[in-house]
């Protein structure tokens, strides 16, 4: 999902009691670990739309084994632009505040313009697209663009911001306009999931952006604990993790704020922890955010220090994400064209794969075969640090 990293050097002004390439190595691996569990659901995208599943997350209806694997798929978009906000208050740290702003703002601009293009593209297979569909890669942008102006503010400032709006933003919700109100789009982009036509095109906001701007400025807003003490680090993460973990929970059992309300499904056991686990992701609500978040700090804190060959290669990942992104993304639509080819559209008017077990084999059977052209993405951004446009994937 993007060159969601910046590039970031050891912090100016003092030698930090870790380097930066430790530092890297955790949030990378980090990274690179929740690339590869998006995968999972863009196979699931792409490979199973005919599944008469209106909402994978709907407790009552979809099959279990759906459920969860979407439920997994979760923690992607969180952990990335949490991590982006990190990332760009380390590079901050090497960089002036203008430098960094300016970085920002050109980097969230390409990043609009890549998800109208290419990405687009590679869901649609359609020139020109009837439908646009402003999904994650636009939500990065916009939120870079954000931060390039938050980042002018004192930390705390930009972190009580951040916090304001992941904590409160579900109080808008009630909040409503007519297709024919001029609020209307604005409020569809902001934090009311819709769609409207726009020069003929219709434009779905499958990503309202108020509440990623929150957590991206939160991500930002912990970039300091990355100069303390790796054992320092790592307890502050853990305790961060279960906190808002403990959190959700306390919250989801009092079922009066954050998300929609969950109910025991009597005598289904399964189903009623379904139901609790059920969260609104577009746009990601308080409880979507706790959980998510929640896990990705004790995940930074888990692979804090870690060296052994999974996280080496999870770190490959995470180091040219941008890549890793396109290519998936073009290799799923190659798949999907290519089994047209050979069977037909055999579920209706598309191709399907048949269970939730065959999405799962072809998703571990691409893993290796999308992690080598990534490790030379990665290598080539390494030793090219001259082409400065590599910055970007």
């Amino acid at each position: 999902m993007t060159s969601l990293t910046l590039p970031h050097d050891a912090v100016r002004g003092h030698t930090p009691p870790v380097s930066a390439t430790a530092r890297l190595a955790s949030i990378d691996a980090v990274r690179g670990l929740v690339m590869v569990i998006m995968l999972l659901d863009h196979v699931r995208d792409t490979l199973c739309t005919h599944w008469a599943v209106g909402d994978p997350m709907d407790a009552r209806l979809v099959a279990p084994a759906l459920f969860f694997s979407r439920t997994l798929a979760s923690l992607c978009a969180p952990t990335f632009i949490a991590l982006t906000g990190l990332s760009a208050w380390l590079y901050g740290q090497t960089h002036s505040r203008a430098e960094t702003s300016r970085f920002l703002l050109t980097r969230g601009l390409f990043l609009m313009l890549l998800e109208l293009t290419l990405v687009g593209f590679a869901w649609s297979a359609r020139f020109p697209p009837q439908t646009i569909w402003l999904q994650v890669i636009w939500a990065i942008g916009v939120c870079m663009i954000a931060l390039a102006g938050l980042i002018h503010l004192p930390r705390g400032a930009v972190a009580a911001i951040g916090l304001a709006i992941v904590a409160g933003h579900n109080l808008l919700d009630p909040i409503a306009f007519a297709p024919d109100s001029p609020w209307f789009k604005p409020w569809a982009l902001i934090h009311k999931r819709s769609a409207f036509e726009w020069m003929g095109i219709t434009i779905k906001t499958t990503y309202p952006v108020l509440p990623w701007i929150g957590v991206i400025a939160l991500g930002h807003a912990i970039g300091p604990w990355f100069t303390r003490p790796a054992e320092e680090r790592q307890r502050w993460l853990a305790a961060l993790g279960l906190g808002l973990i403990l959190g959700f929970i306390l919250l989801r059992t009092i079922n009066g704020y954050g998300d929609a309300p969950w109910a025991m499904v009597p005598g289904d056991p399964l189903r009623s922890v379904m139901s609790f686990l059920a969260l609104t992701k577009y746009p990601p609500s308080l409880l979507f955010l706790l959980s998510t978040l929640g896990v990705a700090a004790l995940l930074l804190a888990l692979f804090e220090g870690r060296s052994g060959p999974i996280a080496r290669k999870l770190a490959v990942m995470g180091g040219a994400p941008m890549g890793f992104y396109l290519l998936h993304l073009y290799v799923l639509r190659g798949l999907y064209l290519g089994a047209v080819a050979i069977w037909g559209t055999d579920q209706g008017q598309v191709f399907g794969l048949p269970s939730v077990g065959a999405m799962w084999l072809v998703y571990l059977l691409l893993i290796v075969p999308l992690y080598y052209p990534t490790q030379w993405v990665a290598d080539l951004k390494r030793r090219r640090r001259d082409l400065r446009w590599l910055r970007y994937f």
